[in-house]
């Protein structure tokens, strides 16, 4: 970034602290504010810029960005490729990784804020999905990788990658791994990595690593582009909370050493795929009440090997009965399950009664809860710590439900 770009962002600034940004852009002519609108370091917060924009002589390898959703992450990383493919002084190759090709192609390239989006019209990238490829006028090029195929990254190389929601990535360390020996190309080879953070142990590797440049912001820091209603809510629902901290403000929370539920035996427990099942069941854990707190619905199957594969997580919020029976009546079917299993402390024969409503021929069992959750999650958290349940696909609010299980029960929740 030259010095004059960093003294008309800090003029700009400062004319904003004196007058609203709307009287500021107000007073300008359309082309100004054309030209306001596309200068990506006029409108950014500090953590949506690279170290470079503060000192030109920073040495960095690794960006980490660590913020809650909605809070710009997204746009920071679009605009950073942009800003490197613009006074790049030979054609760069340029890594995009994210947790699967589709978060790739719509997020980081044709999302809202993504790589089309950022770019002008006269200076958009051509796109070619087919071959997961972008192309700038000045010979520049991305290639899409999914964080699911690490081995994909062993053949190219690369100047700069950006690398995207990597606490959601499947093969986390390996696949980060096959992207530092890709990036060989040039004087200064770097990685822009942006990502709600979760104690994942590559999040945590590039956190304490000293030479990690990291930047931070709230989801209430991106408040001028998001809606009020949106704010209210999630505030409401998730202010206080763990998940809050996390998804929200983009705390980096640690485990509890003595929590039940490990991270490290849920993330073992990813898998790619689903073998053949012995049997399918649903789980239905109807709300205290009928007004709307979240009914827990997992569907689950048992392998020949005696292992257990969790389906989906179709757990619903605020809705009433008819509306929870229906959401566990359509996850038995779209499993081909072979009972539904509900809970019935909280609803006693009106919770069956609700279920057959909704589909009167349902292999329905009702079941009465004797024992304390936390004495009946005991042999469940066993199974996950001797490596015999696995998950179907990634399910990240059923994973930080169970690494704060002993929390949420002390506080009353179900």
């Amino acid at each position: 970034m030259t010095t004059c770009d960093a003294a008309l962002r800090d003029a700009l600034k400062l004319c904003v602290r004196k007058r609203s940004l709307h009287d500021v852009l107000e007073a300008m002519t359309p082309e100004e504010r054309k030209l306001v609108e596309r200068s990506w370091p006029l409108t950014a917060r500090d953590d949506q810029l690279p170290p470079d924009f503060f000192d030109p002589e920073a040495d960095w390898r690794v960006w980490l960005f660590m913020a809650g959703r909605g809070a710009g992450k997204t746009r920071a990383g679009a605009e950073w490729v942009r800003t490197e493919v613009a006074r790049a002084r030979e054609p760069l190759r340029i890594a995009l990784v994210a947790p699967t090709l589709h978060d790739a192609r719509s997020v980081m390239v044709e999302g809202v804020s993504g790589l089309l989006a950022v770019h002008g019209t006269e200076e958009v990238p051509e796109y070619e999905p087919s071959r997961r490829l972008l192309t700038w006028r000045n010979g520049c090029q991305a290639q899409i990788f999914s964080a699911d195929e690490p081995g994909s990254l062993r053949g190219p190389q690369f100047h700069l990658a950006w690398c995207d929601e990597i606490a959601r990535w499947s093969r986390g360390t390996e696949t980060w791994d096959m992207l530092m020996f890709a990036l060989r190309l040039g004087e200064t080879p770097r990685v822009l990595a942006t990502t709600t953070p979760a104690p994942v142990p590559l999040v945590q590797r590039l956190a304490k690593d000293p030479e990690t440049w990291i930047s931070r912001a709230r989801t209430v820091d991106n408040a001028a582009h998001l809606p009020e209603a949106f704010l209210r809510t999630m505030q409401r629902r998730y202010g206080d909370t763990r998940i809050g901290r996390q998804e929200l403000e983009g705390e980096l929370i640690e485990d509890d050493p003595d929590a039940l539920f490990r991270r490290k035996h849920l993330e073992q427990a990813r898998n790619d795929g689903v073998p053949q099942l012995e049997r399918v069941v649903v789980a239905v854990d109807p709300p205290a009440t009928a007004g709307g707190n979240a009914c827990g619905i997992i569907a689950a199957g048992r392998s020949v090997d005696g292992h257990f594969h969790v389906l989906e997580d179709a757990t619903v919020s605020g809705r009433g009965p008819a509306g929870w029976a229906r959401a566990a009546v359509a996850c038995y079917h779209r499993h081909g399950a072979g009972r539904l299993v509900a809970e019935v402390n909280q609803g006693g024969d009106m919770v069956e009664a609700v279920i057959r409503r909704v589909d009167p021929f349902i292999a329905c069992r009702t079941v009465r809860a004797t024992r304390g959750k936390v004495v009946r999650a005991e042999p469940v958290a066993a199974l996950y710590e001797q490596g015999r349940v696995h998950h179907a696909r990634p399910m990240p609010e059923l994973e930080e439900e169970l690494v704060a299980f002993e929390r949420i029960i002390a506080a009353g929740g179900s």
